[in-house]
């Protein structure tokens, strides 16, 4: 099998790719975003499967021809993983929630405004404890908490001003922790619990620490449902119960990191990946 690792860097994921699929006897190779170009007619690409790692930075015309060519090769017959549409659906926060609720999955009562006075009226409908968050972004970077009535007026003005769009979430009162669940086709690949390092975000890029669990069958389901909604085939579920015992999704990565992850489950997570391309690709 001939793989492509579309990327904007050849950063720890892409290696760890690169080596999986050299182990199994395949051939791979990383291509840089930037360096992508398509023809019409379509020409047949020389890749069995490519592998969206990152998305660097670019125009919004550089971007959406991107994901033009994504739909292109996919629509020619070449595997693409996670597929466009996955992809545009996962990137997008609001997005991502209303096809969980659609699909009648458990959320997190969200409301998303343009203006700074419609997000102080979304504030005080979800209690005066929200947390706002970019609609694109990743990692926890831009969440904040607010509690304030002022911070949340100064907090959304800002937003305006920078032409931004005010995501809210009720804040959800968990137990110090939430679980990412590693979705691989149709099955959880692995499953670890995240703790948050004085903070009540949990992420280990913000400095959480995890441990590895076993998914009870509902909450297993609960991930598979939600990558299901997405269409994502990889993918980086987030789970958390709150006080009451309720589990909900909050969010879906399409585009999934595993540093943390294979190391605390002792798991060849990108071999892995290649594993189930192959089988796919069969």
């Amino acid at each position: 099998m001939r793989l492509g690792i579309l990327c904007g860097g050849t950063g720890w994921h892409v290696q760890d790719l690169l080596r999986a699929a050299r182990e199994a006897g395949h051939r791979a190779e990383a291509i840089d975003f930037r360096r992508v170009q398509a023809e019409v007619p379509a020409t047949r690409s020389s890749f069995d499967a490519l592998i969206v790692r990152t998305m660097p930075a670019g125009s919004l015309e550089q971007i959406i021809f991107r994901m033009d060519s994504l739909h292109a090769v996919l629509a020619d017959g070449t595997g693409v993983w996670n597929p466009p549409l996955a992809l545009e659906t996962c990137v997008d926060k609001f997005l991502t929630t209303s096809r969980l609720s659609a699909a009648r999955l458990p959320v997190p009562r969200t409301i998303c405004t343009q203006t700074a006075h419609d997000a102080m009226t979304a504030f005080a409908d979800l209690g005066g404890d929200v947390v706002v968050k970019p609609i694109f972004g990743s990692e926890g970077r831009g969440m904040v908490r607010l509690t304030d009535p002022e911070v949340a007026w100064r907090t959304f003005h800002a937003i305006e001003q920078t032409g931004g769009v005010h995501y809210l979430q009720e804040f959800i009162q968990h137990p110090g922790w939430d679980v990412r669940a590693f979705v691989l086709g149709e099955r959880v690949l692995a499953s670890m619990k995240r703790f948050g390092h004085g903070d009540w975000r949990t992420n280990v890029a913000q400095g959480g620490t995890t441990e590895p669990c076993v998914l009870a069958p509902a909450q297993r389901e609960l991930a598979l449902a939600a990558a299901q909604a997405t269409g994502a085939t990889i993918a980086g579920v987030d789970l958390m119960c709150d006080e009451a015992g309720r589990w909900v999704v909050i969010e879906v990565n399409a585009v999934p990191g595993w540093k943390a992850l294979a190391a605390t489950c002792e798991i060849d997570v990108a071999a892995e990946v290649i594993r189930a391309i192959a089988e796919g690709h069969q």
